[in-house]
């Protein structure tokens, strides 16, 4: 079978120095995880973890998906506390934040309807909107006057989708000014908090509930995978809204359910977070040294990118910093935008105020 075709394509990507190859770099000091609370290496929550899957009396895999063999009382358990804690009628639990963004928009939104999406919103939304048959487009980032703009041109029901803190630049929506601007059109509301889930609200409930804007929006997406150090996600709102997706989000209906030993993860990192709520501020205090150290940061939260302008400078910059014990990683175009190219930090509990300072000194000098 000639693959040609495939080696064409990769040839290309190494031409144009965004070729992309796993790694493994062990040992290096940590600005590139997402465990921003460093909960996925806490020894006191895995002890809890193992101490509870050993006590369990469920099997080690779901053996199905939620609508056949996958469902169990633990599941079920779960998406209430999960409601509780995220103030909402019901949740719907998913594999991940991907597949939960991807089932949550390509599942309410169909043909004849309009999709609105924040340009640098995740590709999960994006792709949910286009299987969604729905009439698609950007507005850009975080501008209201365009998102009024096309809200005004638009066709059947209006789905609005953006995140509360952003992947690549770190900066935060106008969520409150969203809010109002979809309640005086109608609307619907979608918001990924992946990146605010565990950090920000009442036991790490995201920055909608911290706002108070818990309620006013149609659709919202939490992920464990990132500060809660874990894995999986959930969607949160209405009964009716659940429902509808236990009808009619693919992504859930024909896929193997979490096993319940990741229910169990979840949990107790929920719980651990109860019992430890000073984590968040003491991330906040880390990312207060970082930007008083690093003039150019500007971002407020655990995401600092560090724009240098080219793939090349991008790699050449991360090599030099792994060479000084500091695993930071380049972004690339087509990732992001060409000229964009950066350094994505991430700044955790687990930094210490040396390592933090270290990795200003390293980067003044290679900037």
């Amino acid at each position: 079978m000639d693959e040609q075709f495939l080696a064409d394509k990769l040839l290309q990507r190494t031409n144009e120095g965004n070729l992309r190859r796993l790694s493994f770099t062990p040992n290096l000091k940590d600005f590139v995880s997402n465990d921003y609370l460093g909960l996925a290496n806490n020894k006191a929550l895995k002890a809890t973890i193992n101490t509870e899957i050993l006590a369990s009396t469920y099997s080690h895999g779901s053996t199905g998906s939620r609508l056949l063999s996958g469902n169990n009382p633990l599941v079920c358990d779960f998406e209430t506390y999960l409601a509780d804690l995220f103030e909402a009628e019901a949740c719907l639990l998913f594999n991940s934040g991907y597949v939960a963004n991807l089932a949550l928009v390509s599942a309410v939104a169909e043909k004849g309807d309009t999709i609105l999406y924040d340009q640098l919103s995740h590709v999960c939304l994006k792709e949910g909107a286009w299987l969604s048959k729905a009439d698609t487009f950007a507005f850009s980032h975080n501008d209201l006057d365009d998102l009024a703009s096309r809200i005004k041109r638009a066709k059947g029901k209006v789905f609005v989708l953006t995140e509360t803190i952003f992947s690549m630049d770190g900066d935060i929506a106008p969520i409150e000014k969203m809010v109002s601007l979809c309640a005086q059109y109608g609307c619907y509301l979608i918001v990924d908090e992946a990146h605010s889930t565990g950090i920000y609200g009442h036991h790490g409930s995201g920055l909608l509930a911290e706002m108070g804007l818990n309620q006013d929006v149609f659709g919202r997406v939490y992920t464990f995978g990132k500060a809660i150090g874990a894995h999986g996600a959930c969607v949160a709102g209405s009964r009716l809204l659940i429902d509808y997706l236990i009808n009619f989000a693919r992504p859930f209906i024909y896929t193997t359910a979490l096993p319940p030993h990741a229910i169990t993860t979840v949990r107790a990192s929920f719980e651990y977070l109860k019992s430890n709520a000073y984590l968040p501020s003491s991330l906040q205090n880390n990312i207060d040294l970082f930007r008083s150290e690093f003039g150019p940061a500007l971002s407020k939260t655990a995401i600092q990118p560090v724009i240098v302008g080219s793939n090349e400078k991008a790699k050449a910059i991360s090599l030099s910093l792994k060479h000084a014990g500091f695993d930071v990683r380049p972004i690339l175009s087509p990732t992001v935008r060409k000229g964009s190219e950066r350094l994505r930090i991430s700044l955790h509990t687990h930094n210490s105020e040396d390592d933090i300072m270290g990795l200003c000194s390293c980067l003044k000098k290679l900037l």
